[in-house]
């Protein structure tokens, strides 16, 4: 074997490094100040530590620090240049957040971006502020920035249930991994208790809050845990990408991690779960391994049977399971060893008897003779490791209790060696090869008999050899080996003297049968191995093209039915099995999109179902319902899952083995993303429609009532002339006149409704803001719907101390006029409706997010509104249940509502306070900071 310490590095793995160096080069560097609480002092050791920056030249920004008043962070601060926050409009405040774009244009060496997993106020170019530091990192721009533990999208579910406190800001464990430098900033429970007391972490009274609730020692004491494992993690992948990058090969012991290595063997089960008790013990990683070896004949059932339910126990027991391949086990295990620097490897140890330990000898003389590097090779797969890898820990594991019913075994890595097959196992076995081999011998005897003696005999020992290579290249090693014994006798027999005889008059000629005989079982070794090797290559890149093809189609795919048809008929194709499609509806419901044959069983739906909601697999092959004929595999997409595939395959075996069951995955994950790719079409689509159809019903909205407004104007005047000479006409057309007044004035509201919403929805208008007294505004309303008001009474608050409004007067008259109409509609004759209006101030925001306005309530003593239905009568062309002698279309709410969203205002209904029934309907507007006014002069 070839000295592994002293191998090359992988020509692709150093053009991929040298790739990632270049685009390193150019993109900036992030420091994580990472701790698992705040006041802890991350912010602090980030000004310090930039301080000492700045003093040795570096162009540092502060970019936005966040002191919470704490004067020792305050101070470090000074000398700093800092960058002004940029004020951002949100519901008619002004927000400070971080200048992203004045951070590009400055374009300093380093930025200090506090607070990692804050949230952008609305309207920011991205979301999160950690979506700032990508863009400031790909600029060239180095960022120092802080995190919590607790904000970290993979610890923030393991936090709520320790602390009871679920924080709602978190980052992307991607973001933190791809971190290049992670400082640890720790600080003990005690010591952090003590800070809180002493006011420097909150202020007293916030203080005294978190004591009795986030900030207890139990807390503090997991969450420090938390952030030491997290942090360990971190520079753990710091030291494998160094090993990398270096193309350093020997194992570094700067973390446990354990390989099991198993074969096919009746103990492997026993060092599994050995190893697994050993890697608890140590709460390090487990690895386990199994080598497929070139192999003269096909493994027996019960050898594959074995092997694949050692493996999955090691994958429910959250071991990583991996096959290698290669036809030289140490080499193999050496080189994963190394990848995923493994400091501990676990081996068996079996029983054996005498003549078994006779037999394993001879073997392994044999094939240490036929293998590259036999002179260093030693008999125990253990002791070649050791070998091979010295700067690991080798454990050889005490032979396990031996089932009554079992066949001792023996090392499943000695030598590349099977357990020994059952008689049944061997009958089983094909012949052909072995006679094919005795055929290829007489072949070359015949023509090495027309030659002779005209050939030498070194000559005619090249036919034999010829055949010997031809037999392993055809039917394997075993047949070789067979051709090589059969070669030397029919050499011996056929050519040396005396002919026709196995005596040897020559001693030189049994060095010749000896060489004959070595070189033609090398030959066949070696001519078998690469074989099989090459057979294995093609069979991965089968399954390699047909991933390839199925995802090729499947990316071309406009309908279920068409993924349902290529997935029946590239899983048939591939694996020989028969399968159906659950598929996920628009309603969130799972449908059978392929039904069963007639030759295969039905699916159970329920069991489809249960694999849906656990996103677990079922049925044949797994832990769940294994009796099952059929295995239920999720449709995980990287959204959600979409779904179940059913398979049924012409033997249960299939779904065991390690390499079908990843590919049977693959091919599901391909369905998954297919699935979700044309539900995402399909939303975008129904958006575009639904939007065009917004459109175009506005768009008609507005020219029919724009068309509809001038006769209606002409109507509304003509019978309000009518009404002024009424007392000239007769009885009778004085009632017509005023219910011809009545319904046109109505139609003329409806009409502005329409108007309205057209307009507020096409966006095409900009509001006319002035500051407006609510008292006028709601006179002018009440004078305007004086006659419908007629039949009730009107109790409006005082208003007159209220301040001013900014708001567009004619568009907020038109709320108060549509909800005066609406209780006018909704309640009976001679009911009160109260009108009072108040400000509102939110005492739960910080300084930053202070918020205050002004809230306009009307009240009636109606029937209210029915519980689930607050916010839909609120949708256009939506009435209340109950039926009102007035006709109307359904807009005036709907009217409502856009014209306050369009001030970032808020509107909604609650029951009327004080009364047993009615409804009170609340719009707020944002209040801002109005005008002085001028006293006027004398």
């Amino acid at each position: 074997m070839a000295d592994i310490a002293g191998e090359r590095p992988d020509p692709d793995a150093l053009l991929k490094t040298l790739d990632d160096a270049e685009r390193q080069a150019v993109r900036g560097k992030l420091r994580v100040y990472f701790g698992s609480s705040a006041g802890v002092g991350k912010t602090y050791a980030m000004l310090a530590a930039a301080r000492a920056q700045a003093a040795q030249g570096t162009d540092v920004l502060a970019g936005i620090v966040e002191t919470h008043g704490r004067r020792e962070t305050a101070t470090l601060l000074d000398g700093l240049p800092v960058l002004p926050l940029k004020d951002v409009a949100y519901r008619g405040h002004t927000l400070k957040e971080f200048d992203l774009d004045g951070a590009l244009l400055r374009r300093p060496a380093l930025v200090l971006v506090d607070e990692l997993a804050h949230s952008n106020a609305p309207g920011s170019r991205h979301a999160k502020r950690w979506q700032d530091i990508q863009e400031l990192l790909a600029a060239g721009i180095d960022v120092w920035t802080t995190l919590n533990v607790q904000h970290l999208d993979s610890l923030n579910e393991a936090v709520g249930s320790i602390t009871g406190v679920r924080v709602w800001e978190t980052v992307p464990d991607d973001v933190f991994d791809a971190a290049d430098e992670v400082m640890l900033v720790d600080l003990s429970a005690d010591e952090l208790l003590r800070r809180l007391k002493e006011g420097k972490v909150y202020l007293p009274e916030q203080a005294r809050h978190a004591a009795r609730n986030f900030f207890r020692k139990g807390n503090l004491i997991a969450l420090r845990e938390l952030a030491l494992r997290r942090t360990a993690e971190h520079v753990d992948d710091d030291v494998q990408a160094y090993r990398r990058d270096r193309a350093i090969e020997p194992v570094w012991r700067t973390r446990e991690a354990i390989v099991a290595c198993v074969g096919s063997d009746t103990d492997a089960e026993y060092v599994i779960r050995s190893a697994h008790r050993m890697s608890q013990q140590l709460d390090c990683d487990l690895h386990v391994v199994t080598i497929d070896t070139p192999r003269a004949a096909p493994p027996a059932a019960a050898e594959i049977e074995r092997l694949q339910h050692s493996l999955a126990l090691a994958d429910a027991l959250g071991a990583r399971t991996e096959t290698l391949a290669g036809g030289d086990m140490v080499d193999a295990v050496v080189r994963y060893v190394r990848r995923h620097n493994i400091t501990k490897a676990i081996v068996g140890r079996t029983r054996a008897g005498g003549w078994q330990r006779l037999r394993l000898s001879l073997t392994a003389l044999l094939t240490a003779v036929m293998s590259p590097g036999w002179l260093w090779r030693r008999h125990s797969f253990a002791d070649m490791l050791a070998a091979g890898c010295p700067e690991i820990d080798i454990i050889r594991l005490g032979a396990p209790p031996l089932p009554a019913q079992a066949p001792p075994g023996r090392d499943p890595f000695t030598l590349g060696r099977r357990a020994r097959p059952s008689d049944d196992d061997r009958g089983a076995r094909p012949l052909a090869g072995y006679a094919w081999a005795l055929c290829y011998c007489a072949v070359a005897t015949a023509l090495s008999a027309l030659a002779f003696p005209t050939l030498h005999q070194t000559n005619i020992v090249m036919l034999f050899l010829l055949a010997v290579a031809a037999v392993a290249l055809r039917h394997g090693r075993g047949p070789a080996a067979l051709a090589s014994v059969v070669s030397v006798g029919l050499f011996d027999f056929f050519f040396v003297q005396p002919l026709s005889s196995f005596a040897v008059s020559d001693v030189q000629y049994l060095l010749t049968f000896g060489v004959l005989l070595g070189v033609g079982l090398l030959i066949g070794q070696l001519t078998a191995g690469l074989r099989l090797q090459a057979q294995a290559s093609v069979k991965r890149e089968a399954d390699a093209r047909s991933l390839y093809e199925f995802a090729r189609e499947l990316s071309s795919a406009l309908l279920p039915e068409q993924i349902v048809a290529l997935a029946g008929s590239f899983v048939h194709a591939t694996f020989g099995a028969r399968c159906s499609l659950y598929i996920l509806g628009l309603d969130d419901r799972l449908k059978l999109a392929s039904p069963s044959s007639g030759d295969t069983p039905a699916p159970e739906s329920a069991l489809a179902q249960w694999v849906y909601d656990h996103g677990q697999p079922a049925g044949a092959g797994t832990a769940t319902l294994s009796n099952s004929e059929l295995l239920y595999l999720p449709l995980k997409a990287p959204m959600r899952t979409r779904g179940v595939l059913v398979l049924e395959a012409p033997r249960r075996s299939l779904y065991a083995h390690p390499d079908t069951r990843r590919q049977i995955e693959a091919y599901a994950t391909l369905i998954a993303i297919a699935l979700e790719r044309l539900h995402y079409v399909e939303v975008a689509q129904q958006a575009v429609v639904s939007m065009e159809s917004e459109k175009l019903r506005n768009s008609l909205l507005a020219a029919v009532s724009h068309d509809l407004r001038t006769p209606l104007t002409s109507l509304v005047g003509m019978t309000d002339t009518l009404m002024r000479q009424q007392h000239a006409l007769p009885a009778d057309m004085q009632d017509t006149v005023r219910a011809m007044r009545d319904q046109a004035q109505r139609m003329h509201a409806l009409v502005v409704n329409l108007l309205d919403m057209a307009r507020l929805q096409s966006r095409d208008a900009p509001l006319r803001m002035e500051w407006q007294s609510v008292e006028e505004l709601v006179g002018a309303a009440l004078a305007a719907m004086r006659e419908p008001l007629a039949g009730h009474k009107i109790d409006v608050a005082p208003l007159s101390a209220l301040p001013l409004v900014e708001c567009d007067g004619v568009l907020i008259e038109r709320v108060l006029c549509n909800l005066l109409e609406n209780a006018a509609k909704y309640t009976p004759a001679g009911s009160t409706l109260r009108i009072h209006a108040f400000v509102h101030e939110d005492g739960t925001q910080t300084a930053e997010m202070h918020k205050a306005e002004m809230r306009v309530a009307i009240a009636d003593n109606g029937p209210g509104v029915a519980p689930g239905a607050e916010r839909r009568i609120f949708e256009k062309f939506t009435r209340g249940e109950r039926e009102s002698a007035t006709p109307g279309v359904g807009l005036g709410l709907a009217v409502c509502e856009a014209i306050v969203a369009a001030h970032h205002g808020r509107i909604w209904v609650e029951h009327a306070p004080g009364q047993a029934s009615g409804a009170q309907f609340v719009f707020s507007l944002p209040l801002g900071a109005p005008p002085q006014i001028q006293p006027e002069t004398a």
